[in-house]
């Protein structure tokens, strides 16, 4: 049976907003746009919905299309659908944003999109559409979420060092902690876990770390509060 609508029907997109960690700063990834509106500027990597998808499907398509990243975190964002986002028309987009380690993820364009590349995420450059809004609305989430969950299962190698650990948290939060502090806290939840090996260097060598999602996701089942 076909149905005539009374009012016209805004277009539905999905925008992905892709964190990483190199080690040594927060990055983000992005695609250099193929085709027009703003072709040739970079932009957050996304798409139409199609009439069979869900949000999330449509979001992991056109993450691996445009990028080649598959398998990822992917969690919902929000809504974006100011009247003007978008000069094709009358577009709402859903922004999901993912938690991926670079070295493992090696970015590639595709599709419509003719580049793709990782920023620090202090230094990017203009973004189309509205998607500045939309990873501005990403990292107060991210930063938000390092207070209760420990991201670092997605962002760090399966072994890691307190020091790495704590460079995460400086780059997410954009500001320094207090070594002490932050150790004594991680430190005092069972799921930080020290092996027995340590990691390589010129200088004195630091005992490396892993988690135990298991005992993570049971601390977190009871509740508690990850505040730095």
């Amino acid at each position: 049976m076909t149905y005539t609508y009374e009012y016209p029907r805004p277009a539905l997109t999905v925008d992905c907003v892709v964190f990483g960690f190199d080690g040594s700063g927060l990055q983000v990834l992005l695609i250099r746009r193929g085709v027009e509106p703003f072709a040739g500027s970079w932009a957050l990597p996304g798409g139409f919905v199609q009439m069979e998808e869900n949000l999330e499907t449509a979001a992991r398509r056109e993450l691996e299309e445009e990028t080649g990243l598959k398998g990822v975190f992917l969690e919902q964002l929000c809504t974006f659908g100011d009247p003007g986002r978008d000069p094709r028309g009358r577009v709402v987009s859903v922004a999901f944003f993912a938690l991926v380690q670079p070295d493992q993820h090696p970015a590639r364009g595709d599709t419509d999109a003719s580049d793709a590349k990782w920023f620090e995420a202090g230094k990017l450059p203009p973004l189309a559409f509205d998607h500045a809004s939309i990873l501005g609305a990403a990292l107060e989430r991210l930063r938000g979420k390092i207070r209760y969950q420990p991201v670092g299962f997605e962002l760090l190698p399966k072994r890691f060092t307190l020091a790495q650990l704590q460079t995460l948290y400086e780059a997410i939060l954009d500001r320094p902690l207090d070594k002490r502090n932050f150790r004594k806290k991680l430190l005092s939840f069972d799921f930080l876990v020290p092996l027995d090996d340590y990691s390589g260097g010129a200088h004195r060598p630091a005992r490396l770390h892993r988690f135990d999602r298991r005992k993570y996701e049971a601390l977190a089942r009871k509740g508690f509060l990850f505040e730095l």
